[in-house]
């Protein structure tokens, strides 16, 4: 499940967030313990902690008391934001520049991306 693209603790937060945007898990629903996460991947304890943590520390996730952790209410549209940002950012933009680069008018690539979502 992980690899070393990256720390294992922002995989972890990477995961859940995928989860959260794509509806494996829903707004105010519990996620499973920094214990059980760790014993489930077979990682140390601190290590989800370091995940969670910085996903309670985004607004992903919140707190409660002796209960656990949840999906925050807005973390789904939160998270679907940032990526959109993203998107356009690390996609459209460098696509756009393409385009102009290879002479292709952006007409034409509005024609076929409309062609490809019908």
């Amino acid at each position: 499940m992980f690899d070393d693209r990256s720390p294992i603790y922002l995989q972890i937060a990477d995961q859940i967030k995928n989860d959260i945007v794509t509806g494996a898990l829903a707004e105010d629903e519990q996620v499973m313990s920094t214990n059980q996460y760790a014993a489930f991947y077979r990682i140390n304890p601190a290590t989800a902690a370091k995940g969670f943590a910085q996903l309670v520390d985004e607004g992903v996730l919140y707190k409660k008391r002796g209960i656990g952790m949840f999906v925050s209410p807005n973390a789904r549209e939160l998270l679907r934001g940032g990526r959109r940002d993203a998107f356009f950012a690390e996609v459209v933009d460098p696509m756009i520049a393409e385009a102009r680069a290879v002479g292709v008018p952006l007409s034409e690539v509005v024609r076929y991306i409309q062609k490809e979502d019908q």
